[in-house]
């Protein structure tokens, strides 16, 4: 007998958490994020080798953030109507196209089509990965959005150890090893698509029948504005890190640029940390207080960072990638609970802007650091967080039981 064979079935299968999956999921986001963050992880060679100004590299994070933002919000609403389950496997197609030409680009352009490679495959594989992440769940879905989570941040910072100890040290063609990565996660997606296609689906229906949202339409479209706006806060800052961290050390500290990675790494870490718990402690205590706490609690660590040492600046980064880091999950969760049956336009509409909000960030931070100096940028950034006082105007999201009919 199948999952869709009886009602009863359908319900204990939809309420059990698909662990293996789960895993997978997370593990191929990892390799997809490893992937996509060589690129910044390499900016400070690029920009010695193809003398490059920092508007260029803004203008080289912005062509892979728009490529990604772009289209994820278009490849979740296609997959909530007409699901494709093997999708994500060709996603990671993009990605080792774009990693490839990276190793041999010969010039700035070349780089620009790259970037826009890496970040096509990303438009496709969050949407639906995140969407299969909510299949899995059994109803954990703030659990299983940070293991999917978490697999992203490891992978994130992962990419300043492999430009560090890989990129750097065999040069600019040695990115091409990583495409062996690109075709496991290929096919791990594959397997990842077949269950997905033979019960994922019937999962999310089912769940998305059970959950009815007390909320009218103009009340949903303002929470949506909100949380917009508390994404745009915490990938802009995020952009002044991932972009600009390392020159921010290299200039100010006169750190090598190894040091300089490792630095990197530790505020990632510290990241990859926080996106972990904010899922599973949203699921005890509400998405919201999560959005709260971690929008608006990361405000003092960051406003202290621009006045530190080169000691405490490190020590400043883990709290600050802790803390900001456990939001995203959260507001993940709570927009798919505020939008039942568009779980994969919802992923696709916040993943999408998180990407859109690093590259206008990263391109509008990279020409005030021409202008006035790297340290303006982090001067300036510093109170973004104080946007998360818009966290005050969520409501609570409430339940209750379909209607028969």
């Amino acid at each position: 007998m199948n999952d869709t064979a009886t009602p009863a079935r359908l319900a204990r299968t939809a309420g059990e958490t698909a662990s293996a999956v789960l895993v997978a999921i997370s593990f191929c986001h990892l390799l997809n994020d490893m992937m996509q963050s060589l690129l910044p992880a390499l900016y400070p060679m690029l920009k010695s080798t193809y003398r490059m100004s920092f508007g260029q590299i803004g203008l080289l994070t912005f062509t892979f953030q728009f490529t990604a933002s772009l289209l994820q919000p278009m490849v979740g609403a296609m997959a909530d109507r007409t699901p494709r389950p093997y999708s994500l496997a060709s996603g990671m197609a993009f990605s080792l196209a774009g990693l490839l030409l990276l190793a041999f680009a010969g010039g700035y352009p070349l780089l620009l089509v790259a970037a826009a490679l890496i970040g096509t495959g990303s438009s496709v594989f969050h949407p639906e990965s995140s969407r299969v992440a909510r299949m899995a769940s059994g109803g954990k879905h703030g659990l299983a959005q940070s293991v999917f989570q978490v697999g992203g941040n490891l992978g994130s910072a992962c990419g300043p150890l492999l430009a560090a100890f890989v990129v750097l040290p065999y040069g600019q063609s040695s990115i091409a090893w990583f495409s062996v990565v690109a075709l496991l996660g290929m096919f791990v997606l594959f397997n990842v698509g077949h269950w997905y296609k033979t019960h994922g689906i019937t999962r999310l229906r089912h769940a998305a029948r059970t959950r009815v949202i007390e909320a009218s339409r103009a009340r949903v479209a303002g929470t949506i504005a909100v949380l917009l706006a508390l994404i745009f806060s915490k990938y802009f800052y995020l952009a002044s890190i991932t972009s600009y961290y390392t020159f921010y050390l290299i200039g100010h500290f006169h750190q090598s640029v190894r040091s300089a990675q490792l630095h990197l790494f530790v505020f990632l870490a510290a990241a990859a940390i926080g996106g972990f718990v904010g899922g599973p402690i949203g699921d005890r205590i509400g998405s919201k207080k999560i959005i709260w706490v971690s929008i608006l609690g990361v405000l003092p660590f960051t406003l202290a960072l621009p006045h530190a040492d080169l000691f405490w600046t490190s020590v400043l980064t883990v709290p600050i990638g802790l803390v900001i880091a456990s939001a995203f999950p959260a507001i993940v969760v709570y927009a798919q609970d505020l939008l039942p049956g568009r779980t994969g336009a919802v992923a696709g509409l916040f993943f999408g802007l998180a990407f859109g909000m690093g590259s206008v960030g990263a391109a509008v931070l990279g020409k005030l650091a021409d202008h006035f100096g790297i340290d303006a940028v982090y001067q300036i950034c510093a109170f973004l967080p104080l946007i998360g006082l818009l966290a005050g105007f969520l409501p609570d999201v409430k339940h209750r039981p379909p209607s028969p009919a």
